[in-house]
């Protein structure tokens, strides 16, 4: 039975030698202040990356008001051009050419989001896999008047190979 306590004796002052060990070690401590330096760098970093997002964020709601006061200022001084001079001729109206270009841009994106993502979609594509390397034959749209076409097909590569 005397044995069993100096095994157990023997165990636990391993145990509480090493626990000694590691915190009086030069190398536990140097450890330690590095992993609070990284942590510390982690922080200033993460820090950093919210105050670039805000900026951008900030830069980018400036920049919307810019383009929009600018806007305006346009057509205010396109409407008053006509409004203090209103016998100059349009072609001599510097402000006139550029308003009916703006309002056909403001028309043709309003008619875009109307429509959506369906006409972004592409115009040829082939319907289900090409079968490139097999035996099928698919049929294959090209344009948009292809939906009024004969469907077109394709020979398989095989064939005109042999």
């Amino acid at each position: 039975m005397p044995w069993i306590y100096a095994v157990v004796g023997l165990l636990v002052g391993a145990i509480i030698g090493v626990i000694i060990s590691r915190l009086t070690t030069p190398q536990y401590k140097k450890q330690k202040t590095i992993q609070k330096d990284l942590e510390a760098a982690k922080f200033a970093l993460e820090q950093q990356r919210q105050e670039l997002s805000d900026h951008f964020a900030q830069t980018a709601e400036m920049l919307d008001t810019l383009g929009k006061d600018y806007t305006k200022l346009y057509q205010h001084m396109a409407k008053t051009s006509s409004e203090f001079l209103p016998n100059l001729p349009e072609q001599d109206n510097p402000f006139f050419k550029k308003i009916a270009e703006h309002n056909e841009v403001i028309e043709s994106n309003a008619i875009e989001a109307a429509e959506g993502d369906a006409s972004t979609q592409p115009k040829d594509y082939a319907n289900g896999a090409t079968g490139l390397l097999r035996e099928e034959v698919k049929e294959s749209v090209e344009g948009p008047e292809a939906v009024n076409q004969e469907p077109v097909t394709q020979e398989p590569i095989a064939a005109k190979a042999s």
